[in-house]
Parts: C-alpha cells; sequence; structure tokens
C-alpha cells in the first residue's frame, strides 16, 4: 500500500513545478488516477507525458504498490 502524499512525492521529485492529485479507485491504494499539472508538459505529447508520469513512479509500480495508474497529465494553461 502507498499514501497519496507518497505517491505526490516521488512525482513532485521528477518534476518539481507539479500539481498532484491523486484518487484511490477502488479503496485499497494500489489502483490509483492521478492528475499532473505542470509546464514540462508544454510541446510535449500525450505519450511523452505520460512516460514521464510513470518514469517518476517507477519504484512504487515495480514493487507493486501500485497495480493500476490512471494518467492525466495537463499544462497550467489547461493543454
Amino acid at each position: 500500500m502507498i499514501t497519496a502524499d507518497v505517491v505526490s512525492s516521488f512525482i513532485q521529485r521528477a518534476i518539481p513545478d507539479a500539481t498532484v492529485t491523486v484518487m484511490d479507485r477502488t479503496g485499497t491504494m494500489d489502483h490509483l488516477s492521478v492528475r499532473v499539472v505542470s509546464d514540462l508538459f508544454k510541446d510535449k505529447s500525450l505519450l511523452d507525458r505520460h512516460r514521464l508520469v510513470y518514469q517518476a513512479l517507477d519504484a512504487p509500480m515495480k514493487d507493486g504498490r501500485i497495480h493500476a495508474l490512471e494518467i492525466k497529465a495537463e499544462t497550467t494553461d489547461g493543454g
């Protein structure tokens, strides 16, 4: 199990300006939905944005603390 704060800190280490919202989808804290807002995503494709988030969460994905992940990656201007 992983907490929303820990997920946020993993992401913010990789994407320092990120605003992160974490939602537990099943009540078990291993199926998560994350919304990440960062200007680092400007001029990046959706796939590249998702890659950045997956890279940030590599350790908890590999050790099983996160089983499923839904990602919304946006820029501060809504893009």
